[in-house]
């Protein structure tokens, strides 16, 4: 890693913005790295919910400068012997908790180099047992900005020895006829984020989704059905996602994370 003249550095918490967390981490970021844009991916993944965070990191860091530096704090187990790790994948530079958060990034078979966050020259000198993200990973990643190279955090591990966690997936028990798959998040629109990759439709067929007691056509955009009706769409993570036109899908399906979708020929 070596550091530009304005490194990225890109944060994603389950914190959310009313406490004082996310602001303290900016601040040990700018003392350590004055230069650093620091980016908020988000920090409204469901609170502990670590295989909505992994989805979200990884479909969003594609978008990214190649040499970023992401911090991805979702960290039930906080204070415990878990590990803090980071990792090098493609260019990019990725500091999380050992629980899974990363999962879909070692699947990528890109990881080129793993480490733990143990330096103590790195990190806040007296931490909290419950604010890693404030003490140990922002410190590190604002150190990785300056210059310092991944290595110096801490000793070698082999990425496959790092924690994967199963993420939401898809699956057909008929040949592709139907798949099943679960709601993984819910926008700020109350659009609803589910399993189903679209990739996966056979495109000469026409398909519906079906989710509780709906059945949706999956159209190409909202504008496709009238005002207030629902729709399924493949959405920007190309994934295929649930929504009603001018109107929270959440709220007038009465759907929630972690909930069953299934998409059908019609």
């Amino acid at each position: 890693m070596h550091a530009s003249h304005h490194p990225v550095i890109v944060l994603m918490t389950d914190f959310g913005l009313s406490d004082t967390y996310v602001g303290q981490m900016k601040g040990v970021i700018l003392s350590l790295a004055p230069s650093a844009q620091i980016i908020d991916l988000t920090h409204a993944v469901s609170a502990q919910n670590i295989a909505q965070g992994a989805f979200l990191l990884s479909k969003s860091a594609p978008f990214f400068p190649e040499e970023a530096i992401f911090v991805a704090v979702v960290d039930p187990g906080v204070g415990t012997s878990r590990r803090a790790i980071a990792v090098e994948c493609g260019k990019q530079t990725f500091l999380a908790p050992d629980n899974g958060l990363l999962t879909a990034l070692f699947q990528t078979g890109e990881v080129s180099r793993s480490v733990t966050i143990t330096n103590e020259r790195y990190l806040i000198p007296t931490r909290s047992s419950t604010f890693h993200g404030r003490d140990v990973f922002s410190p590190a990643a604002a150190h990785l900005a300056s210059g310092v190279m991944l290595q110096e955090l801490g000793p070698n591990i082999d990425p496959s020895a790092c924690t994967r966690i199963t993420l939401p997936g898809c699956q057909s028990t008929d040949n592709g006829a139907s798949w099943e798959g679960t709601i993984i998040c819910t926008d700020h629109f109350g659009n609803l984020v589910t399993s189903l990759n679209s990739e996966i439709l056979d495109r000469s067929k026409e398909w519906v989704i079906s989710a509780g007691t709906q059945r949706l056509a999956v159209c190409n955009t909202y504008g496709d059905v009238a005002n207030q009706q629902p729709l399924a769409y493949t959405g920007s993570s190309g994934m295929l996602e649930i929504a009603v036109r001018n109107g929270n899908a959440a709220e007038v399906l009465k759907l929630k994370d972690g909930d069953l979708v299934r998409a059908l020929v019609l």
